[in-house]
């Protein structure tokens, strides 16, 4: 009790006052019943109204030209979305872009109202459904629609109206299953707010189809009234937040009112739904561009809103309410995001289009709208690039697909951006480039990875931040990886550098500082540890021959600390290991077998204990198993092997590692 109420203190003294009060007020709230009487109200409104007489206004949706997308993707990347589509039409989708699963949208689940289960009064009976682990967002994923987006591509691309009725047979099957406002899929504000956004969508995308009758045609327009009613009440949760909820949510009441403008309560979205837009777009973005998740999947997601909502701003009949101006994107908006686009842009890879695996991952990719993958992020920033920018930030590909949707042409001027390793804390080298984490200020971290260094080289990622993978898992599966020994850097006596309070929040942040920065040099300190007296300070030289040199030092902050062990770690592709030499206890080399040939790691130092694992399992070093060990996550509830290097010193008052990455 004295521990929780120790934390709260802090909490409310690193966070500040509003938020915490907020989210008192949204707990407060459903204790009472506040949010049942306040959705009982909008619904007697809505039959006095006589709801079903609107119909959808699809003119805020852009739709591109049959051609132009062929001429994108030509017969090869036609066929894969067909292909794509083919699959949801027989019953399979890929949640968060893995492997195909079962689509069902009726789980059977009990119709309590959503607070009886936000509340945990009433369970989810995980045990009788067929999901692969107890998380939530397994019952979520397949209610955000976004399979949805692939069936209205494949549609357009073919004019096939099986399409249509696949989609329209899983709509009438969630919308009898999930009546408004009961069960879980109405939990979340946000899950709501990406549903609806999709369903405007399809409904502009399949609105001249046959299987489109006007009976299904006034259900679904009802049904997008039914959600954007739902995410008004607990706007008050989203504002705690202040990430991608609120984004999210406030996108999803200006969609509803674009479409559905003769709504009696379209005004009232649109008044709402521009406010919380301004605010969050301005108060969500650092100087440099990040965002305020420090996720490069969520500073995507916030990305794709802010082209939705350009999209929706360009076809805006009535710009004057709201202060928006449909001739132009207004600048609330893209001042923000040019800024955002060049911090992500800066970590793409250009042999492939991924990023670090930095922050939250769970998969969220919310407008699949291109044919490449998940770890793909060309998509995204070329359309924002076009958009924010006025410029394309890679050549021409089928990444342009994206562009297309969201009614964005080709600049008028070839301004190419300049992408990879032009972040502040980013630096080229012969054949790669490196990515070296540096967090300050006021953070709201999620994962504990100050210094952690993400080391590219000729399209693979050669050190790997693992990810996520579960959040809600079994134990140990339960979000283990945020912890700072997963990651590449340097942990003292096994400890994090910051305190966690929560599964998605970190206290006590480290601040991170840059201390020398040149072409193919950089050097960064944290002070994470400042109460064990230390200072951890890392350097990143690219050499000339190819040769990357990583130093770490573990320095005394004054006086005379107690002595600390030092653990320096590496996670690493699972590839072959050809030779591991130089066990003498101050130099190690490891070769790798990588698809370019095979690359040596050494790793120098005073003394330390090496250990080697795959998967949970030792290959080199004592120690028993540990199964968090040795994996990587790149998409939610996907984890693959990897390779899991540390080195540890025994208790001293200063330490020094030096590892050279040699290549090909």
């Amino acid at each position: 009790m004295i521990s929780r109420l120790r934390t709260l203190l802090k909490a409310l003294r690193q966070l500040g006052f509003a938020p915490l009060a907020r989210l008192a007020l949204y707990r407060l709230g459903l204790r009472l019943g506040w949010f049942r009487l306040a959705e009982r109200g909008a619904r007697r409104t809505a039959r006095r109204a006589g709801e079903r007489r609107w119909r959808l206004r699809g003119a805020c949706v852009h739709l591109p030209t049959r051609a132009g997308l062929y001429a994108v993707l030509g017969e090869d990347g036609v066929a894969a979305a067909l292909a794509s589509a083919e699959e949801i039409v027989v019953g399979r989708y890929r949640p968060f872009c893995g492997e195909p699963a079962p689509l069902r949208l009726d789980l059977g689940l009990p119709r309590a109202h959503w607070t009886n289960y936000e509340r945990g009064a009433v369970k989810i009976p995980y045990d009788a459904l067929s999901f692969p682990h107890p998380d939530i967002k397994f019952v979520w994923e397949p209610a955000r629609f976004g399979w949805a987006f692939i069936l209205g591509r494949a549609y357009c691309l073919s004019g096939d109206g099986r399409y249509a009725s696949a989609f329209w047979r899983y709509f009438e099957e969630f919308d009898a299953a999930n009546p408004p406002y009961l069960g879980p899929q109405w939990m979340s504000g946000q899950e709501v707010a990406l549903r609806l956004m999709a369903l405007v969508w399809v409904g502009a995308i399949f609105a001249k189809s046959d299987e489109s009758t006007p009976a299904r045609r006034a259900r679904l327009a009802a049904a997008v009234a039914e959600h954007a009613d739902r995410i008004l009440p607990t706007l008050l949760y989203a504002r705690a937040q202040n990430n991608n909820h609120l984004l999210s949510e406030a996108a999803g009441l200006y969609t509803a009112a674009l479409a559905l403008p003769d709504h009696p309560r379209a005004r009232r979205w649109r008044r709402l739904g521009v406010k919380w837009l301004r605010w969050g777009f301005a108060n969500q973005f650092d100087a440099e561009g990040e965002y305020i998740q420090h996720s490069v999947t969520y500073h995507r997601l916030a990305l794709q809103v802010g082209l939705w909502v350009a999209m929706l701003i360009a076809g805006d009949t009535k710009p004057s309410h709201g202060g928006l101006c449909s001739s132009s994107c207004p600048s609330w908006l893209t001042f923000p995001l040019a800024a955002a686009t060049r911090w992500l842009a800066a970590l793409v890879d250009l042999h492939n289009g991924d990023a670090p695996n930095l922050g939250s991952n769970d998969g969220a990719y919310i407008f699949p709208l291109a044919p490449s993958g998940y770890r793909d992020f060309r998509p995204v920033v070329q359309a924002s690039a076009r958009a924010f920018l006025g410029a394309d930030a890679f050549p021409p590909g089928p990444w342009n697909e994206m562009s297309l949707w969201f009614g964005l042409g080709k600049p008028a001027a070839r301004r190419p951006l300049s992408v990879v390793g032009d972040q502040l804390s980013g630096i080229k080298g012969k054949g790669g480039w490196a990515y070296l984490r540096a967090p300050h200020g006021d953070l709201r971290l999620a994962h504990a990875d100050p210094l952690h260094l993400d080391l590219w080289w000729r399209g693979l990622n050669i050190t790997l931040d693992p990810g996520t993978y579960l959040y809600n898992g079994a134990s140990p599966w339960d979000n283990p990886w945020p912890v700072a020994v997963y990651h590449n850097t340097v942990t003292l006596n096994g400890l994090d550098p910051m305190t966690r309070a929560g599964r998605f929040l970190y206290l006590d942040w480290a601040q991170a500082r840059l201390v020398e920065r040149g072409a193919q040099h950089l050097v960064a300190e944290h002070d994470g540890y400042r109460k064990l007296g230390y200072r951890l300070r890392r350097a990143v030289t690219a050499h000339a021959d190819g040769r990357w040199v990583v130093e770490d030092s573990v320095l005394p902050l004054g006086g005379r600390p107690a002595p600390v062990r030092a653990r320096l770690h590496w996670l690493l592709p699972d590839w072959e290991v050809q030779t591991v030499d130089g066990g003498r206890g101050t130099a190690i080399c490891l070769w790798l077998l990588s698809p370019h040939g095979r690359i040596e790691i050494t790793v120098r130092g005073r003394r330390f204990a090496v250990s080697l694992l795959r998967a949970g399992e030792p290959l080199l070093g004592l120690g028993a198993p540990a199964p968090t060990r040795g994996w990587y996550s790149p998409t939610y509830g996907v984890k693959i092997p990897a390779l899991s290097f540390a080195l540890q010193t025994p208790p001293a008052t200063e330490a020094t590692f030096t590892t050279t990455f040699h290549f090909p």
